[in-house]
């Protein structure tokens, strides 16, 4: 997991970077569905934490670009682009592949933000590659972008025991209960995420744990 980001950082050339190469762009991927009828869903942790690191780190505000909403600006002097694809879960593939191939940044410098049934309420877990373990989102990123070596920070939403029920569960509100472990989730993923793009993902996880432990 993570493991080539150091290399990525310091020896891939890229028509992205700064005058004289300072510093690559990376491509950070929140996802979720449009609307507010969707905007406090388990679905859409992705957009929370994107929407968190555009204001803790002061992005530029959101604006309209490849059927999402595009913002830019710097994480502890990582030059990112945030995006929220506005076409649905089902087909954010389209955003993220149209934005990808614009700015030229390739899936070692793209980082995405989901929600995981597979792990409980609150726990962070990253990932490099592999399937899309029937996340529909990701199934749409690894159809349209072609390249499935992009990373993954899977954010626990917990699963509601049956196969039947996990419709619904994933497009319910947190309930009131859950919400300050969810806040104090999100803004733990935010405040760490430099570590992240910095290659040391287990520290990463490490804060994360502490902080929201017994939330």
């Amino acid at each position: 997991m993570f493991k080539k980001l150091r290399a990525a950082l310091g020896s891939e050339p890229s028509r992205s970077t700064k005058q004289g190469g300072a510093s690559l762009l990376w491509l950070i991927v929140g996802l979720g569905n449009p609307g507010r009828e969707y905007a406090d869903n388990r679905h859409n942790i992705g957009f929370m934490v994107a929407d968190r690191l555009a204001r803790d780190y002061e992005f530029a505000p959101w604006r309209a670009k490849f059927s999402a909403e595009l913002a830019e600006g710097e994480i502890m002097g990582n030059r990112a682009l945030l995006l929220k694809p506005q076409t649905y879960m089902n087909c954010s593939g389209q955003a993220v592949a149209q934005t990808a191939r614009f700015y030229k940044i390739p899936a070692s410098r793209i980082v995405v933000l989901h929600d995981e049934l597979d792990l409980p309420l609150g726990r962070v877990r990253t990932k490099t590659g592999g399937g899309a373990a029937g996340h529909n989102g990701l199934k749409s990123i690894d159809a349209d972008f072609g390249d499935k070596n992009y990373h993954r920070v899977r954010i626990g939403i917990g699963h509601p025991g049956e196969k039947a029920r996990v419709s619904g569960h994933v497009l319910s509100d947190f309930s009131a209960a859950e919400r300050h472990g969810v806040d104090l989730l999100v803004a733990g993923v935010a405040r760490h995420f430099d570590l992240l793009l910095a290659g040391r993902e287990n520290d990463f996880m490490t804060k994360i744990s502490e902080e929201t432990k017994g939330a």
